[in-house]
């Protein structure tokens, strides 16, 4: 393309006369990459130019941009420089996508010399709103189907993760699972979707220009209420404190209380303290704790779930343990025997056994000596007390057999 003012005369004493040097260009002009906002701006080094003079034209669209130190153009946001009459500028300021495009600098030489550079215009991601999914709810069992469209130039890569840092699991058509930290892809599908893929996840999206953006999407998993009882039968002194413990399972939250069979709601009172501790978005433990439990407080206790998918309780049974006895262990008393048993071990096995079991320790099992008269000796394993028994039992076997 050739400017308007270049020399097109062909009259000798305007030529260029023999021996001066034409105008060059120093050095080609570099393409540009410019996130759109910022400023652009190309630079044209021109050697010897002389009384020549420099123009600028945008090159797809064929309009002049600026001539020598002069703007031609309207657009309010371009402008030029020079130094040294060697160097010349054009600068674009707050790019935006109409300025993408060749730019050339041409010198009014008869040819016309010039050269382009490429302005690019980059634009970050951002999310259509409207090609976008919300937050989700699907029932256990179905499939959760969330997208996530951007744009920007180039055009942006989408990517997903959980939020919480656990793995995304992927079933394919066969039906066969994959846990992935990352998922790549506009379109996540959650097939046969359980309660503990449920949670919030990030649709990410970037193309090298920044920021990259992101959007959180929470995917509710909908299901019945499950109740878990550690201990159904829970047993206590009177007097004493105890607490039941239920743990639930339900979504959306579920309704928690407790009922003392066959049906009497409980109130919150300082002989029973309720508390629920909410352990994940589907995960609650409920507790009750008695305190100075009374007889009428024996019997069965019911923790009951609700929810909009139904309802599910299961049952407690408290009872008194006797609380006196109940860390005491007693020696059988002493009894004579007969000839037959004499000499023979007659320890309880059986009754001591039963007894440490309810006493929760361990017991010193006591060694047996007997006399002539058939009394028994109960005694410890210590040395000193077994050396003298035997002294007393062979000193009265002695004196039996004195003539």
């Amino acid at each position: 393309m050739l400017l308007a003012y270049r020399a097109k005369t062909k009259d000798p004493e305007k030529r260029t006369p023999r021996g001066v040097e034409v105008p060059e260009f120093g050095e080609p002009i570099t393409n540009l990459t410019v996130p759109i906002g910022r400023d652009a701006t190309f630079k044209c080094i021109v050697v010897n130019l002389g009384n020549y003079r420099v123009g600028w034209v945008k090159a797809d669209t064929k309009a002049i941009q600026a001539i020598h130190e002069h703007v031609i153009t309207h657009n309010h946001r371009v402008s030029v420089s020079h130094a040294d009459h060697s160097t010349w500028y054009l600068h674009i300021k707050n790019v935006q996508e109409e300025d993408r495009g060749q730019y050339m600098c041409q010198i009014n030489t008869d040819p016309m010399k010039s050269q382009m550079g490429y302005l690019e215009v980059v634009i970050p991601p951002d999310f259509i709103s409207e090609e976008t999914s919300g937050d989700t709810m699907v029932p256990e069992g179905g499939t959760a189907r969330v997208s996530c469209k951007a744009r920007g130039i180039p055009p942006p890569r989408v990517m997903w993760k959980r939020e919480d840092g656990q793995e995304i699991v992927v079933r394919d058509n066969t039906g066969a699972k994959t846990k992935v930290l990352a998922y790549q892809g506009e379109v996540l599908k959650l097939t046969k979707i359980s309660r503990s893929e449920m949670g919030t996840y990030l649709c990410i999206a970037g193309n090298g220009v920044p920021p990259t953006v992101s959007k959180r999407i929470h995917i509710s998993v909908h299901f019945h209420p499950v109740i878990q009882v550690p201990n159904q039968l829970v047993g206590a002194p009177l007097g004493t404190d105890v607490t039941l413990e239920c743990y639930v399972e339900s979504s959306p939250k579920s309704i928690n209380y407790w009922v003392k069979d066959p049906g009497e709601l409980i109130i919150p009172s300082e002989h029973h303290e309720m508390v629920v501790r909410q352990k994940s978005m589907f995960e609650a433990e409920m507790s009750m704790t008695i305190k100075n439990i009374r007889r009428e407080d024996l019997g069965s206790y019911i923790c009951v779930a609700k929810n909009s998918l139904g309802d599910v309780e299961s049952k407690i049974r408290l009872y008194e343990i006797p609380g006196n006895d109940r860390h005491i262990f007693q020696y059988p008393e002493e009894r004579t025997i007969s000839e037959d048993e004499y000499g023979t071990e007659i320890y309880d096995e059986e009754f001591d056994e039963k007894d440490s079991e309810k006493s929760n320790r361990v017991l010193d099992k006591a060694n047996k000596w007997y006399s002539n008269d058939g009394k028994v000796i109960v005694t410890n394993n210590s040395a000193s007390v077994l050396k003298v028994t035997i002294f007393i039992v062979t000193f009265l076997s002695l004196l039996d057999n004195l003539p």
